[in-house]
């Protein structure tokens, strides 16, 4: 497949990327020069099943649920998410913030639907792309996504969510997203008692999420990965 550019989030960065197929059959979006993916290539939908319903989505005791997710990319974890509320009575505010949207041709080849058996909602993941951004749009009856084209510094959300899926691009090549300024954005958006899931294990993000105040375990991480992180706002 061809490649297609991609500038990065300091705008003097242009890079290539491409769609790549992953161990468990799903595709994800990768960029050679980083040689970092939308999504572990041990597993697009697996590493997004653990990380984001087993380890958040489940975590979250609550009927009615805000949930913030950094890095709205391919849509994936939206997706699975609603899926998620089809088999219960939750109602869900789902809002995605993503610098650069994923481009119309890319999210046409991706398999998602086709992998998750779910032709017949093949239109709600066309819809939770096509929805105009930075306007609430009511996908299902208890599902509600609002997609933010914006830098994730640029939150000033204050006590609104209960759930956080933090799925940036690695530390290794954009460690200025997980830093201590931006988990206290995350910490001042979340309400008490919320919780911030994400599929990273390094020490540096684990003390850049405590010394803003989290609560932070280590739990068992998707396939390819030992660990993953999960934070508790606990005041």
């Amino acid at each position: 497949m061809k490649y297609n550019t991609y500038i990065c989030s300091n705008n003097s960065i242009v890079l290539k990327r491409k769609i790549i197929l992953t161990s468990d059959g799903s595709t994800t979006i990768h960029i050679p020069s980083w040689n970092e993916s939308y999504h572990s290539t041990h597993g697009a939908i697996q590493e997004a099943y653990h990380v984001f319903i087993e380890m958040g989505y489940k975590a979250v005791e609550k009927n009615d649920i805000s949930i913030l997710e950094i890095g709205f990319g391919t849509g994936l974890n939206a997706f699975i998410t609603l899926l998620e509320t089809a088999k219960e009575t939750r109602t869900i505010n789902y809002v995605g913030v993503e610098a650069y949207p994923v481009r119309e041709d890319e999210l046409l080849a991706l398999n998602y639907v086709s992998e998750l058996d779910t032709r017949n909602l093949s239109h709600k993941f066309e819809e939770m792309h096509l929805t105009p951004w930075n306007k609430p749009q009511k996908v299902t009856d208890n599902f509600t996504l609002t997609k933010r084209q914006m830098f994730f510094h640029n939150i000033t959300d204050i006590n609104t969510f209960d759930l956080i899926y933090f799925d940036a691009f690695g530390a290794k090549v954009q460690p200025e997203l997980w830093s201590e300024e931006i988990f206290e954005i995350m910490f001042k958006a979340m309400k008490p008692g919320g919780k911030i899931v994400t599929y990273a294990a390094k020490g540096s993000v684990r003390r850049a999420m405590q010394t803003v105040g989290f609560v932070v375990e280590r739990l068992p991480g998707p396939p390819g990965k030992r660990e993953m992180l999960r934070g508790t706002k606990t005041v």
